[in-house]
């Protein structure tokens, strides 16, 4: 039996972002996963989708590259050389978490962690891998999530994929069908449908991507030209070459030789009833400090259900350790930002229009074309979308939100959450100096359009 002061179970970013920080602190800390270091996000998740969309991005540039003066002969996306660069991407990044917890030292165990009890003995908690047992004085709880597949029938026909299996396929389909119209699903079919695949979404709500701002997500969809949307449409069924639905009492039917499910994700928490915690139908149920109900166990990331994002588990995870070593620190939803990959890029952060008003605050709020910024409109056109909206709290001018659409909006949105978190209000970014040319000046001009 060896003896920790912190176990972490899952080296996702919450997990070892949680072992790093504890390792930094000085404690003598236990990182277990049962797979891959880096969790879905490094493996299946975040990063390989990002290095195809990259991909996909490259190739949609040369075909659109002669506008600019630059031409190419025919461009020619190969996904098996995609995939490799894929591969390549993975691989770096597990090194990297590895080192870093050698460079912590941060022990970590491969295995499935098993919980013979909920209570601390004399020596802490005991976590029992491959038949070896160790204990630790806190446990943080970091499992993450998988997809979530709904009893459809047809769901298991082996062309119906998750989000995770459509990343091993080997050769483009020719018709892919997306069930789901979320951050995943339209993801995807932005991949796809810019490397030549026909690509049709069937979303069962009226609109895509809920989190969204309504205008942006309809600006999404409106650039996202290859792409066949059916809102408001509800599966039916699945055959070998063909995806049925609903919408409005007409039925109708889709080929397709692939077939995408993502319709949500649903936490791990198999394996941890025996620990007596507190769930609901998201997941572990955690405070603002992100403990659980059991003193010693904390929870982090997807496992929680509070934020489905690779940075709000590293946040969670910062959070949980700092409470553990003598701070008092809180997680703070309302500053964390969202992207979506698609091309164009969509990113937000804080509150929309539509859920400030119904949280009841006097709301003024502004938005402006992406195409009235300098850099943008040298950079992709007048014809090309986007928009960057302002929500503020007219009785005080506290930024509540802030939303984009277009260009590489998600390496924008940062400064958006430094605003919130900050609670700046409408002066003080006035005067704040923003580079010029760039596209984050839509940010101050949609202030100042106020």
């Amino acid at each position: 039996m060896d003896k920790f002061d912190l176990i972490v179970v899952g080296a996702g970013p919450g997990g070892y972002i949680a072992a790093e920080r504890a390792g930094a602190a000085g404690k003598k800390v236990l990182l277990i996963e049962k797979e891959a270091l880096g969790g879905i996000c490094t493996n299946h998740g975040c990063i390989p989708t990002k290095s195809l969309l990259n991909a996909a991005k490259h190739f949609v540039h040369g075909i659109e590259s002669a506008k600019y003066g630059v031409h190419f002969d025919n461009p020619v996306f190969k996904l098996s050389e995609a995939m490799a660069w894929k591969r390549e991407t993975i691989t770096g990044l597990q090194k990297g978490i590895a080192f870093l917890m050698k460079q912590h030292k941060v022990e970590v165990v491969f295995g499935q962690a098993e919980f013979p009890s909920g209570r601390p003995g004399a020596e802490g908690f005991p976590v029992i891998v491959d038949g070896v047992e160790y204990r630790g004085d806190d446990i943080i709880l970091a499992t993450g999530s998988k997809p979530f597949v709904p009893p459809i029938p047809g769901h298991d026909l082996p062309h119906v994929l998750t989000s995770r299996q459509i990343l091993g396929l080997e050769e483009l389909p020719k018709k892919l069908v997306v069930i789901g119209g979320g951050v995943i699903g339209v993801e995807f079919a932005s991949f796809f449908s810019n490397v030549g695949v026909e690509v049709h979404v069937v979303e069962m709500m009226d609109e895509i991507c809920p989190m969204m701002d309504r205008g942006l997500a309809g600006v999404l969809r409106k650039e996202m030209k290859a792409v066949k949307f059916h809102l408001g449409a509800r599966v039916e069924s699945i055959d070998d070459s063909s995806v049925t639905f609903d919408k409005n009492g007409e039925k109708t039917s889709l080929e397709a030789d692939v077939v995408l499910m993502s319709v949500g994700r649903r936490p791990n928490i198999e394996g941890l009833e025996g620990l007596g915690l507190d769930m609901d139908g998201r997941g572990i149920k955690v405070d603002e400090k992100m403990r659980t109900n059991i003193p010693g166990i904390w929870a982090v990331g997807d496992v929680t259900g509070e934020s489905l994002l690779a940075h709000s588990a590293s946040r969670m995870g910062e959070v949980a350790v700092a409470n553990m070593t003598g701070g008092n620190q809180i997680m703070r939803y309302n500053a964390v930002p969202w992207a979506v990959y698609t091309i164009p890029e969509v990113a937000g952060c804080g509150l929309t229009e539509a859920e400030a008003k119904e949280k009841g605050f006097n709301v003024k709020s502004a938005a402006m074309p992406m195409k009235a910024n300098g850099r943008f409109l040298a950079e992709y056109g007048k014809k090309a979308g986007g928009q960057c909206k302002v929500v503020v709290d007219a009785d005080t001018d506290l930024i509540l939100g802030i939303h984009m659409a277009g260009g590489l909006c998600s390496e924008m949105i940062g400064a958006a959450a430094t605003f919130i978190e900050a609670e700046l209000r409408v002066q003080e970014i006035k005067e704040i100096i923003f580079p010029h040319p760039s596209v984050s000046e839509i940010i101050k001009d949609t202030i100042w359009n106020l």
